[in-house]
């Protein structure tokens, strides 16, 4: 066997080379393609004392002696409706030493109406002692949430035994008012306090069931 000379050396190296750089291309070109985004999740509807908590922060930055005076439920199309909680909440603090009141709400998407995801700011006005019948409570009042409330009411009474669609949409009010001595959930099947085929008050300091509505 002839043995090899440098010319020889040099000519494998080239070859060895060129192959490698074949199998390097052929395997960037075969890589996969870019994975799809995943989707968002679909938006979640909260209970009123998450809501309220939510919206304290901001409420304190507009005034340190802040007080809730009324927390009331929203139903959004675009959040499935769970019992006890609302893809929107509409909270009103007080602040005394100002004479004033003050809305903040809190949504779970962007919504028709004017509605924003998260906490803003709303409507300020003077303040005078109530609001119709509803006088501030103390933060610490707030022990029971919106969905205990449900369930303390229909344990007394469920509107669906008395014909009421399974689609009526059930709404959340909070007031201290002199109706009952501590502050109070009303539950609400229907829209509005006024258009509701049944209500019923739930204690929302103690839990405690207090009594049916009209």
């Amino acid at each position: 066997m002839k043995p090899l000379t440098s010319s020889h050396v040099v000519l494998a190296a080239l070859a060895f080379a060129v192959t490698s750089a074949c199998s390097s291309s052929s395997t960037t070109t075969t890589a996969p393609t870019q994975e799809k985004k995943a989707e968002a999740p679909p938006p979640e509807p909260i209970t009123g004392r998450s809501a309220f908590y939510k919206m304290l922060p901001s409420a304190r930055q507009w005034s340190t002696d802040v007080k809730g005076i009324q927390l009331t439920s929203i139903q959004l199309s675009g959040v499935k409706a769970e019992p006890g909680k609302a893809g929107a909440w509409r909270g009103i603090f007080v602040s005394e030493s100002k004479g004033r009141m003050k809305t903040f709400l809190w949504s779970a998407v962007d919504a028709e109406g004017g509605y924003r995801q998260g906490t803003w700011p709303g409507a300020e006005e003077s303040f005078r002692g109530r609001m119709g019948q509803a006088a501030p409570f103390f933060l610490q009042a707030l022990q029971h949430d919106s969905d205990e409330a449900y369930q303390s009411a229909i344990k007394v009474e469920d509107p669906a035994t008395k014909g009421a669609p399974k689609d009526t949409p059930i709404n959340f009010l909070l007031e201290f008012t002199p109706r009952h001595p501590n502050l109070a959930w009303r539950v609400l099947w229907g829209e509005t306090v006024g258009t509701a085929r049944y209500s019923a008050y739930v204690d929302a300091t103690t839990g405690q069931f207090l009594e049916k509505g009209r």
